[in-house]
């Protein structure tokens, strides 16, 4: 019956007129490549008796039965066994009937006498591969699912560990933040009562460490609020509404006007959307990034600073830019970091947390920011709002 070797092929041949059951059976033997098997039933319950107990894996099936007839004989074994694959081989040739079989599962229609054991064996064949794409595509499927599945577990588990730790280090900041002002607080009374009662009987040596203990402690001062700010923001809902930015640079600008005196600055404050955002925070992203172009704009004669805005796809990018002393690129990386400062602190004064604080709330709303910049050629710094979208357009920048 075929090669040896091979796992025979189980075929239940569904018919119940003997004739037709030893031309099948004849056709098979004379021209099967593969080993086969061949069990025989002939009645539908038999048939569906015979499915039961397993085992096969491909069925050939007459539709007229003496126990039911037509498109009903199809359905009562396909509903049984859906995977299995099944070719009608009938006596009937009707070409609704084998449409509507077909369009329920069959694999093929066969109609008897035009057939011979070449046709079934190659129909055969084309079945069960069918059937075992399928199979495979199911099983491909189901390992996606899966494994997709398993990847949301991971990242909802790891979001979850994140943001956990979030929590944590922004209660561990605020705490020991505010645990620092009380000695904070002494240390700076008690130099400067000392600075009342004996500063006038200390040589100037002595007094020159005492002003550098006041200007260290209002420095800490300075960076455990900073600290206390952030740790709040992280905490921080952000409420949305429609802001129209220029109004806020606007507002940014009036606040830090006491912080250029009687410098030479060229505004350049070009036509700004409204955006969807917290108009507090994204007011506190305007005045860090402003007033860290004014203090690097400062060895200029002139300063130059400039605030707009370029889109596309109807998304918008804020841009401010200067022409200060810029910085080297190659330490990108540090500028967002808490504590991270790229100049000496005795030719800029700041805590390093301002940029910190910005991108903690570009972030907050879904948005990102990044810095371009060349030593003594200006800064560039430019942030998006995510997704929410703008209520209107603007110029670029």
């Amino acid at each position: 019956m075929g090669s040896a070797g091979l796992v025979p092929i189980e075929i239940l041949l569904v018919e119940d007129n003997a004739g037709d059951v030893s031309l099948v059976q004849e056709m098979l033997f004379r021209t099967g490549a593969v080993p086969f098997s061949l069990a025989i039933a002939n009645t539908l319950a038999a048939a569906l008796g015979r499915l039961r107990a397993g085992g096969i894996d491909v069925l050939l099936l007459d539709l007229g039965l003496p126990d039911s007839s037509g498109v009903s004989t199809f359905t009562s074994v396909h509903a049984q066994i859906p995977t299995l694959p099944i070719i009608v081989l009938t006596g009937v040739c009707d070409p609704s009937i084998a449409l509507t079989v077909v369009q329920q599962g069959a694999q093929d229609f066969l109609v008897k006498g035009q057939v011979d054991g070449n046709l079934i064996w190659r129909t055969i064949r084309y079945a069960m591969e069918r059937q075992r794409g399928r199979r495979e595509l199911v099983l491909s499927e189901t390992r996606v699912r899966q494994l997709n599945e398993s990847l949301e577990r991971r990242v909802a588990d790891r979001t979850a560990a994140l943001a956990a730790a979030n929590r944590e280090l922004e209660t561990f900041t605020y705490s020991v933040s505010h645990d620092l002002r009380a000695p904070l607080r002494q240390i700076d009374g008690f130099s400067r009562i000392l600075v009342e009662h004996a500063g006038p009987a200390l040589d100037s040596k002595s007094q020159h460490y005492l002003r550098r203990i006041q200007e260290g402690t209002q420095h800490m001062g300075r960076l455990v609020d900073d600290l206390l700010n952030l740790a709040q923001l992280g905490r921080q809902d952000v409420h949305t509404r429609a802001t129209p930015l220029d109004t806020l640079v606007n507002d940014a600008v009036s606040e830090l006007r006491a912080d250029w005196g009687d410098r030479r600055i060229e505004w350049a404050i070009g036509a700004l959307p409204m955006v969807e955002c917290d108009p507090g925070l994204i007011k506190i992203v305007f005045t860090n990034l402003l007033s860290n172009a004014i203090k690097y704009t400062r060895p200029r004669e002139v300063a130059k600073i400039a605030v707009g805005c370029t889109g596309s796809n109807g998304r918008c990018t804020i841009v401010v830019r200067d022409n200060g002393v810029g910085f080297n690129m190659k330490y990108a990386d540090k500028l967002f970091g808490v504590f991270q400062r790229l100049h000496r602190a005795d030719q800029f004064e700041g805590s390093g947390v301002g940029l910190a604080t910005v991108q903690r709330i570009i972030h907050k709303h879904g948005g990102e920011i990044w810095a371009e910049a060349e030593p003594d050629h200006g800064a560039t710094f430019s942030f998006t709002l995510g997704h929410r979208g703008n209520h209107s357009a603007a110029e670029p920048a």
